[in-house]
């Protein structure tokens, strides 16, 4: 047996292995910044939905107080 016929099935062995390696470590560094965005955008939402609650309480607040100012000018 030839030694090129036992080299050349190993070499390219190894560089398929590096290739479908380095596609791997491509694709495993994207998620880091999406996963900031996510994050952020959930603590948004939240801020949002307090902002929101804030707001209902001042609007009832504000018709309590022209429900009465109507019945003191109706007296």
């Amino acid at each position: 047996m030839n030694r090129i016929s036992v080299f050349r099935p190993i070499t390219l062995g190894i560089v398929l292995a590096g290739v479908v390696s380095g596609g791997a470590w491509a694709q495993a560094q994207d998620p880091t910044p999406q996963q900031q965005d996510i994050q952020k955008d959930k603590e948004d939402i939240r801020n949002d939905k307090k902002d929101l609650n804030r707001d209902r309480a001042d609007r009832n607040a504000d018709q309590r107080d022209i429900k009465k100012d109507k019945g003191d000018v109706r007296k």
